[in-house]
């Protein structure tokens, strides 16, 4: 028999409490393989309209600006409202995609108050990667419905965290690139 302790699985761990709840997320992986900055090459707002609306999710397309549910949303309905011009930031936007991002995002909370029955929104810009934006080379906005009682601030207030790879997954991972001696 070895004196050295034996190795610890995830597995072993499934179900045993502790003050988190875990939100398994691992579809996130891709963002966080692709690097820090993902979308520099093959921006997912400018190849969303080249394709049809129901592959790429759009729900309306203006003349300056469309709007599409958003692949990894906070809740159902997450809408994003996008130029169709690859800007990064909204003072680049011209006064016409100004105010028909507006107009869209108006027409969007009347149709998610319709027919989703929400109670209120989120809506916001996190301009530039460093300020939160996952796509950060392509302006949107975001219009996230929300209920009474739904989900907020998981870490905080819910002590829930959403983690992206199992944690055998990620051990297995950070021990191959770890350099050897």
């Amino acid at each position: 028999m070895s004196d050295e302790p034996e190795l610890e699985l995830a597995a072993d761990f499934v179900g045993v409490p502790d003050e988190f709840q875990r939100l398994w997320v691992p579809h996130r992986m891709v963002y966080i393989e692709a690097g820090p900055e993902p979308h520099v090459a093959d921006c997912p707002f400018c190849y969303a309209p080249t394709r049809p609306d129901e592959k790429t999710l759009i729900v309306h397309r203006g003349k300056t600006a469309y709007a599409l549910l958003n692949l990894f949303p906070y809740n159902s309905g997450h809408l994003l409202v996008c130029p169709y011009r690859h800007i990064a930031m909204y003072d680049e936007a011209t006064e016409e995609e100004v105010a028909e991002i507006g107009a869209i995002t108006q027409t969007a909370m009347r149709v998610l108050r319709d027919v989703a029955h929400c109670d209120g929104f989120n809506l916001g810009m996190n301009q530039g990667a460093i300020a939160g934006a996952g796509v950060g080379g392509h302006l949107h906005q975001h219009i996230v419905p929300r209920w009474g009682g739904d989900a907020n601030f998981l870490p905080i207030i819910a002590k829930t965290k959403a983690l992206p790879q199992l944690l055998g997954e990620m051990r297995q991972t950070i021990a191959l690139g770890w350099p050897q001696t």
